[in-house]
């Protein structure tokens, strides 16, 4: 690991695959929230901004929209299978 930078309050490594390691006065590995806060004070990661919650891909609206409809259609077909029967019943009769 090669030193990039050294505070009194953290050092900071860059290991050998490019990616970053921070570790405290006591010489323990900083991880989590805290190791992103000090990488992006120093300027050495970027954080990328999250998508608008509104915004939906393309793929997904159709399947969206699609799955309503199909859940009205197979409420009404069973409505409309009760009443065949009857109808067929009528006929026969006659």
């Amino acid at each position: 690991m090669k030193l990039v930078k050294k505070t009194d309050d953290y050092s900071i490594f860059q290991r050998g695959d490019e990616r970053y390691a921070v570790k405290d006065a006591a010489k323990r590995p900083v991880n989590g929230d805290e190791k992103v806060r000090i990488l992006l004070e120093e300027g050495l990661i970027k954080v990328a901004e999250p998508a608008p919650a509104d915004a939906v891909p393309a793929e997904e609206a159709p399947a969206a929209e699609e799955a309503p409809a199909e859940e009205a259609a197979a409420e009404e077909a069973p409505a409309d299978e009760a009443e065949a029967p009857a109808e067929e019943d009528g006929e026969a009769k006659e």
